[in-house]
């Protein structure tokens, strides 16, 4: 913008002031205008009103519209096929090839766009264990993405370490940029690409946060686990015994709302890492979803969207007075927030522990309204489920969902964003499982009463009330029903619970429906694990449900 108006810019003068001596030409961009190195929150509040890009709301954070890409653009991932990732990358939906000349053509093309502009970079860490921290470097072309990178990753704490500060992996993040298909081989104009052999990630023609974090999040799932480190897809607290709880799941069933638990100190809420000596989050902030957010079951989420540093994209609010509607979803129901992990009280203040899981927790949206509420897996059960993932995406996670939610399998509970095949990472864990003797329970947040338009969600007071008796050991003891189809074990009651929600037959008007339902459930997990069977023990293969007409048969 400013290269065509000849005005200062607020920050131009501190531009340069934490400079890298690792300098942007290093990557190959030459004849910028500018680049402001490094500049804190407040200059890029400065440059973010400078610009245009957006306006401040009531209390202070930063609001923004990111247009059409209010959500993952989760088709137009590539991965670059080359030496280092032939053999080693699970190609296909989630991870589609794009050759080494595709991509260094592309890459010529947005350093040639960038000739003329300015440049925010950020220099920063993913990974709170300094044994397997990771450097990244964040070059952008709004204020308010860099600031996101700010919120999102760890930063250097001195001039010198700024100074001094070499990247390991580099994205540039051009949302103006437009990619190509016929030239660049993309599928569409927006392109979000890794190239591990160079180590650089682009991503281009999306304006979405969310892009930023999950391509680093990829380049994690293919580094740390080749070093003995299991990457996941989980929110993570732990309790005052040092007892760590992990919450895998898809964005939307409840990871980042229910691991922030006042009772409990969170250690993240969405992308961590399980080495040898405990968990440790790979991020400095929360990017939560607050599309009807409560104050009253979300107050620590809640409070963030009110805080200077904060950046909001996609939610309403009054022009005038400046007070956000949380309830409204005309733009997407994919509202977010972006806030520093210490924005959260009671957080764990390294984000790093040297103790391990003690319960594990699969976290499911069931559409359908079969599951129940909770249930306790054994370590066979586990490892199949973790492999099945099975929940429900809900609206505006990603581009091209509807308003119902739509039924889904995705492997480790984080398939778009695993790069090796999930064999790696189920085995993984299973082992980590076995090694420090980890519960690991079925947690439905979706439906109950009847599928979605029928029935209700099940109330986040008695799924937390479930979730506090297995963290605490209040479930050790009482007495347990086995699953008819699946075999996995439900508590009968639970204090704070009524008893009939416990049993989700008992919440359906039409109990044929219900078994009906749970039927077709049973089949069509049976029929996405046929993907894995063959690569899996058969006690594993052998610890999914069965269909309703062999338990009658069984006299079940």
């Amino acid at each position: 913008m400013t290269k065509y108006l000849k005005i200062k810019t607020p920050a131009q003068n501190q531009a340069a002031e934490l400079k890298s001596d690792y300098g942007i030409e290093q990557h190959g961009l030459k004849h910028l205008k500018r680049v402001y190195w490094n500049i804190p929150t407040e200059a890029l509040y400065e440059e973010f009103i400078f610009r245009g890009e957006g306006q401040i709301v009531n209390h202070g954070p930063m609001m923004v519209n990111t247009g059409k890409w209010s959500a993952r653009a989760a088709q137009d991932k590539f991965v670059v096929h080359e030496h280092e990732t032939a053999d080693a990358v699970w190609w296909g939906e989630y991870n589609r090839p794009i050759t080494p000349e595709k991509f260094s053509g592309l890459t010529t093309r947005m350093f040639a766009y960038l000739q003329g502009e300015e440049v925010f970079v950020q220099d920063c860490y993913a990974g709170h264990d300094p044994e397997h921290r990771l450097a990244v470097r964040i070059i952008t072309e709004d204020a308010w993405q860099s600031q996101f990178a700010r919120n999102m990753f760890l930063l250097p704490q001195s001039r010198s370490e700024y100074q001094k500060f070499v990247p390991d992996f580099t994205l540039i993040a051009l949302p103006k940029f437009k990619a190509d298909p016929i030239v660049d081989g993309t599928r569409s104009d927006t392109a979000i690409i890794v190239n591990f052999a160079e180590r650089l990630a682009l991503v281009a023609g999306s304006s979405y946060g969310g892009e930023i974090k999950k391509s680093i999040f990829t380049v994690m799932n293919f580094l740390l686990p080749n070093a003995g480190v299991l990457s996941m897809h989980c929110s993570a607290n732990v309790g005052k015994q040092g007892d760590v709880a992990l919450f895998f799941g898809l964005s939307g069933t409840g990871k980042t709302t229910l691991s922030a638990d006042p009772k409990r100190q969170l250690i993240g809420d969405d992308e961590h890492g399980w080495s040898d000596t405990g968990v440790f989050n790979f991020e400095g902030g929360c990017y939560a979803k607050v599309i009807r957010l409560s104050p009253v079951y979300e107050p620590q989420i809640y409070a963030c969207t009110s805080k200077f540093g904060t950046i909001l994209e996609n939610v309403i609010f009054d022009p005038i007075t400046r007070k956000l509607d949380l309830d409204d979803d005309i733009l997407t129901e994919n509202t977010r927030c972006s806030y520093p992990l210490g924005y959260v009280e009671g957080v764990l203040e390294d984000a790093c522990t040297t103790t391990h899981p003690k319960n594990i927790i699969l976290l499911t949206c069931d559409a359908q309204g079969v599951l129940p509420p909770i249930a306790r897996l054994t370590p066979e059960q586990a490892l199949y489920h973790f492999i099945s993932g099975y929940t429900s995406k809900i609206a505006g996670t990603e581009i091209g969902l509807g308003i119902e939610p739509k039924i889904t399998f995705s492997a480790c509970f984080g398939a778009p964003f695993m790069v090796h095949h999930p064999y790696k990472y189920a085995d993984m864990l299973t082992q980590k499982m076995q090694k420090h003797g980890a519960q690991c329970w079925l947690v439905n947040t979706g439906w109950t009463g009847g599928s979605f338009g029928i029935g209700k969600r099940i109330s986040i007071h008695h799924t937390r009330a479930l979730l506090n008796a297995a963290l605490d050991g209040r479930l050790d003891d009482v007495e347990y029903r086995t699953d008819k189809l699946f075999g996995f074990e439900v508590p009968l009651s639970c204090p704070d619970v009524p008893d009939d929600v416990l049993v989700p037959e008992m919440t359906w008007g039409d109990k044929d429906e219900y078994w009906k339902r749970f039927d077709g459930m049973a089949a069509r997990f049976i029929e996405n694990f046929k993907l894995y069977a063959s690569g899996c023990p058969d006690e594993v293969a052998n610890a999914g449900p069965r269909r309703l007409k062999d338990a009658e048969l069984a006299g079940d």
